[in-house]
């Protein structure tokens, strides 16, 4: 399912690396990772995706530190709760020493403090994709409804605050 890019289509008929459905499987893996056991068999296959996932989402990342829409396509807009995702994944990788700290803590902490100002004086995240169905067409995912305090935002704010606040 894993692309060489480190990426998952969102569908295997739908060849877009969606913000959310990516954000999902970067939380999954981050997860899996710090719930199994050391000795685990699925261990290293999961901590490899994981690594090979992190290590390309860096490449995505748009002017403002956060990841768009579609995380491959520039011109898109930046939406949180993939961003959110990602920055939970990489705040958690650099805490737990699966990522390198001199190279993957200033991108969560720029990614951090860019999702900040997406958080309105309701602790409303906004920029949120609304749950997406699949379709094989870039402008569908382009105009895809955007929401203020849409739960899908609002977990992954709250993982990231979590993550942070935690020793």
């Amino acid at each position: 399912l894993q692309h060489p890019n480190g990426l998952f289509y969102h569908a295997p008929d739908v060849p877009y690396y969606w913000g959310r459905g990516d954000g999902w499987m970067a939380v999954g893996m981050t997860e899996l990772l710090f719930n199994l056991p050391k000795n685990d068999p699925n261990r290293d296959r999961i901590m490899k995706g994981y690594l090979l996932m992190m290590n390309n989402l860096k490449k995505y990342v748009n002017k403002d530190g956060l990841w768009n829409q579609l995380i491959d396509q520039p011109d898109f807009w930046t939406e949180t709760s993939g961003s959110a995702m990602f920055t939970f994944a990489f705040i958690m990788g650099v805490k737990n020493g699966w990522l390198d700290a001199e190279e993957y803590a200033p991108a969560a902490r720029k990614a951090w403090l860019a999702l900040v100002p997406y958080v309105n004086e309701k602790n409303q995240v906004r920029e949120v994709c609304v749950g997406t169905n699949k379709k094989n067409d870039l402008q569908y995912y382009y105009d895809r409804p955007r929401r203020t305090g849409d739960y899908h935002g609002q977990g992954p704010v709250l993982w990231c605050t979590v993550a942070l606040l935690e020793k």
